[in-house]
């Protein structure tokens, strides 16, 4: 079998009416790992979460019986993406279906994979190697709901840039979440300690995507091997993204009438729609009950970023017209970067197919940025 090998097409297409739905079937064609052939068929019928396990079920069996296992795969991801509480088959199902057609399909490529200690227990990663010039180390992760493997491509991109290149899962984050139980923990200079001190290394480049941006710049405030850090898609202070009036009345009905609140997030959470999906992913990410479960995203806060504390070179990514994060973060995270040795931001647009959360649309253009960028701050 020859070396897999993965195409980032350029373009955010309107796959489906509803944004969300959209944003996720356009995030993994823009990865190169859904054909858009396959979306575009099925995509406009989705109008609930079961029809889109079903849909995405029936591209799976299609691929697979086809061969394509690296797209089946992430059809079986996208079903285990919304599967909600209580459904069976559950999500550990689709992600064991998603890590065995994932792994047979790049069985011939150069890479290694490797547990790494963390705790009582360790993180899932895996490890390119580049064939050409070394330009340095770089780690790559995720933020909210991701899986390391949806980052591959990524790697072995900026491998043939010249680059070794290390993704890693942290807490909360894919088989450290769905097979090991560890929950998030936004002290994310953890897990890049452990991963650091297993490699031995004394400097990285460290890459976060969508809220592993703020991961990242938090890891980079109390991990100084860290030399350079690159941030796309995140927001300075989570618990700002609600409107004031809106965030202030659920901060009220939570001092003062908790036992109300609780159940009240215990019946979100129980709805098969997106807010139920939201609050209940949360409650899954964080192993905790619905209200507390938001009462620890709100530690995701300007104060815990601690962006006084950033000292390395910063490379801040933007979507235009992000979506999920408004604009408005961008300025408020460059005004706090007031220590760093350099900051360097690049706010993509419409016209360049790259204005979505963590360009999406366009994810070489991205790419190619941030390796100028890491050779003109390498060493």
């Amino acid at each position: 079998m020859k070396e897999a090998v993965a195409a980032f097409p350029v373009g955010y297409h309107d796959f489906h009416p509803d944004k969300t739905y959209n944003y996720q079937l356009n995030r993994w064609h823009s990865l190169g790992l859904m054909r858009f052939e396959d979306i575009n068929d099925v995509a406009k019928s989705i109008r609930s979460f079961s029809e889109w396990k079903r849909k995405m079920l029936g591209l799976a069996q299609k691929a697979e019986s086809e061969s394509r296992l690296l797209n089946a795969a992430f059809y079986y991801r996208a079903a285990e993406f919304y599967t909600m509480p209580g459904d069976q088959p559950g999500k550990e199902y689709f992600y064991d279906r998603f890590a065995d057609l994932f792994y047979r399909a790049i069985q011939d490529d150069e890479f290694e994979r490797i547990a790494i200690p963390y705790e009582t227990t360790s993180l899932k990663a895996i490890r390119i190697n580049s064939r050409i010039e070394k330009a340095g180390t770089l780690l790559v992760h995720g933020g909210f709901d991701s899986f390391l493997e949806e980052w591959y491509y990524i790697m072995k991109y900026f491998a043939r840039g010249g680059f070794d290149v290390i993704g890693f899962e942290g807490p909360g984050q894919g088989s450290v979440l769905l097979k090991q139980g560890v929950h998030l923990d936004y002290r994310w200079e953890k897990p890049v300690k452990s991963v650091l001190d297993h490699f031995q290394l004394q400097e990285a480049t460290l890459f976060g995507l969508s809220m592993g941006g703020w991961f990242c710049l938090r890891a980079a405030a109390f991990e100084p091997r860290i030399k350079n850090v690159i941030a796309s898609g995140h927001a300075v202070d989570y618990s700002r993204i609600p409107p004031a009036f809106a965030r202030w009345l659920m901060l009220f009905f939570i001092k003062n009438f908790r036992s109300y609140t609780e159940k009240s997030f215990e019946k979100v959470a129980a709805k098969n729609n997106i807010q139920g999906w939201q609050t209940s992913n949360l409650a899954h990410i964080t192993g905790l009950p619905p209200l507390e479960a938001f009462e620890y995203s709100l530690n995701l806060n300007a104060n815990n970023l601690h962006c006084d504390k950033i000292r390395q070179n910063v490379l801040y990514l933007t979507g235009r017209n992000d979506h999920f994060i408004p604009y408005k973060m961008h300025d408020l995270q460059l005004k706090l970067l007031t220590n760093a040795a350099s900051v360097t931001d690049r706010v993509f647009t419409k016209k360049e197919h790259a204005q979505n959360h963590c360009q999406i649309g366009n994810i070489g253009l991205m790419l190619d940025e941030c390796i100028r960028w890491m050779k003109k701050h390498a060493g």
